[in-house]
């Protein structure tokens, strides 16, 4: 089975969520380019960042990222920043621009995979595409 959603659904999910607009557009199969506006002393700058979701693993998924070292410093501030709100204990930065969603630490999701297992999670030009199968009851 398959959930769809196009990027602007998920952008506008986490501006209610974060407060924050980040446009998606598409990247590869795998991966989404994410948007972010910098303020830079006198202007602001747009910095863009591919996430790749590399493999899942339950209801774990591992997402690489581009980048060089001011993109790694710029998702590690994020990150920490994140760990203060709602929702931060489920991100988890790890070695080699990637960080590890962790979705098993979420009751709602937890609730979720106890009744489907999550296969794939891909682009194309207008969606994300999240594939899952029912498990038998």
């Amino acid at each position: 089975m398959e959930l769809r959603l196009t990027y602007q659904e998920i952008s506008n999910l986490i501006e209610q969520k974060a407060g924050r607009a980040l446009p998606l557009t598409y990247g590869g199969p795998h991966t989404v380019r994410v948007s972010y506006e910098v303020n830079m002393f006198i202007k602001a700058a747009s910095v863009g960042i591919d996430l790749t979701v590399e493999r899942i693993e339950g209801a774990d998924i591992y997402i690489a990222y581009s980048g060089g070292v001011g993109i790694d410093f710029m998702v590690r501030q994020a990150i920490g920043m994140a760990k203060n709100r709602p929702g931060g204990d489920l991100i988890e930065p790890l070695d080699g621009n990637r960080i590890l969603l962790c979705l098993s630490k979420n009751a709602q999701a937890g609730t979720i995979f106890d009744h489907v297992t999550l296969e794939d999670i891909r682009f194309d030009e207008q969606y994300a595409i999240i594939q899952f199968t029912p498990k038998a009851f």
